[in-house]
């Protein structure tokens, strides 16, 4: 064939759509439920606001963003995560003179060119909560309790939680600069990536996947033991706050997340159904990037969770199987006569919010039939010239056989 997908993206065909579809409605219901309201942003922004949000250090930045350059020569790059975008929106349409607290949740595509695998695609889905307005340790455990909930409604309870906290700036750069000193004693054993860390962004090492660097960094100082007094406080309550609402966490130091905004708290949930890849969520604290990003200083905190991976951890449980509602009446026409009434009468029960079915193919009754039955239609009607005259017909249920009569001027659907 000419054309397919691009490598790293795919199709999401009408019999995947109703998964999705649910997944959605999910989410709204729980957003509303904690009174977030919807944002939606563009699919592309210039690229310093990524670059400056997320860090230039970062793999999303220096290896993984689409940046291109449109016909007036302007930097552009496919959104690669949904935070920095919304807090731009919350910039320039000065959201937080409307309201000291401001709650948004986006769903949406975003994009980065990694190596495509199982539940990482270079288009994917996320949707996330931004929460800005507030340094109160309860809208730290809000913004983690909100996906959880919807893991919850969604009859997901294999997952983990963790959290840590990664300090401020005032209680960071002392800790950044013993961590390197312990690094710089196993420096010449670790990956090239992490070497490059070392010395530009060393918390990040801890978080690196290779096998390697995670032996040579098991006893190094973990930042939530070098916290200054009011990061000691903040995740206290943190903790306190999870310990009232008996939510089961752990407390993982080495976790730092991928992005460079973070402070405070930072989190992440994982679920064993989804093997080596096993995040489904993650988030935290970032009060500093408000004002990074050109805003006044305002604290905030967000979390994103992808749909993809969702949706493959629903299909391991068994809870994948949402289907698209089957039409409530199929018409059959006999003739051309009766294929336009039947159109006539299906646009006008679609009207009343009623779906029905019309054959467009001028197929055989029996083939016609064939078609009811394929698609689960609740219930079929044979019209031709007989029923046109007498304007009755035959409402036959296709699950249990039975027929009744009906009037075609005035079709009632049995409850």
């Amino acid at each position: 064939m000419k054309f397919r997908t691009i490598k790293g993206t795919k199709d999401i065909l009408p019999d995947e759509i109703a998964g999705w579809q649910h997944v959605e409605s999910v989410v709204r219901r729980v957003m509303h439920d904690f009174n977030y309201r919807e944002i939606r942003t563009p699919a592309f922004e210039q690229t310093g606001l990524f670059a400056r949000s997320i860090g230039e250090l970062t793999d999303i930045v220096s290896k993984e963003m689409y940046t291109f350059l449109d016909r007036s020569e302007e930097s552009l790059t496919l959104r690669p995560e949904g935070t920095a975008a919304a807090l731009r929106a919350y910039i320039q349409n000065n959201l937080g003179e409307q309201s000291p607290l401001t709650k948004v949740y986006y769903i949406g595509p975003m994009f980065r060119q990694e190596r495509p695998q199982a539940g990482r695609l270079r288009q994917f889905h996320q949707f996330g909560a931004e929460a800005l307005g507030a340094s109160s340790p309860l809208l730290d455990v809000e913004m983690m309790a909100l996906p959880l909930e919807i893991y919850k409604q969604l009859g997901i309870d294999h997952y983990s939680l963790k959290i840590n906290s990664v300090g401020c700036e005032k209680c960071r750069p002392a800790y950044k600069k013993l961590l390197q000193t312990e690094l710089r004693k196993v420096f010449s054993q670790l990956s090239p990536d992490s070497q490059v860390r070392v010395g530009q962004n060393p918390l990040r090492v801890l978080d690196s996947k290779n096998e390697k660097d995670r032996e040579l960094t098991n006893n190094m100082p973990l930042m939530y033991k070098h916290l200054c007094e009011e990061c000691t406080l903040h995740f206290a309550s943190v903790r306190s706050i999870f310990d009232a609402l008996t939510i089961s966490y752990e407390v993982d130091g080495r976790l730092v997340r991928g992005l460079d905004y973070y402070t405070k708290t930072a989190f992440e949930i994982t679920s064993t159904a989804l093997g080596s890849q096993d995040a489904l969520a993650g988030g935290g604290r970032y009060d500093l990037l408000v004002e990074e990003l050109g805003g006044k200083s305002t604290p905030g905190v967000g979390f994103a969770a992808g749909i993809e991976r969702l949706l493959m951890v629903l299909s391991q449980l068994g809870k994948s199987d949402q289907k698209q509602a089957p039409p409530v009446i199929y018409f059959v026409g006999l003739d051309e006569p009766a294929h336009i009434w039947t159109f006539l009468k299906a646009t006008e029960l679609r009207q009343k919010g009623i779906c029905a079915e019309v054959d467009y193919l001028g197929r055989s009754v029996k083939s016609q039939m064939r078609e009811a039955n394929r698609q689960q239609a609740h219930y079929v009607i044979v019209v031709g010239e007989q029923e046109l005259k007498t304007k009755a017909a035959k409402l036959k249920n296709m699950l249990s056989g039975e027929e009744i009569s009906i009037s075609l001027d005035d079709i009632k659907i049995p409850t």
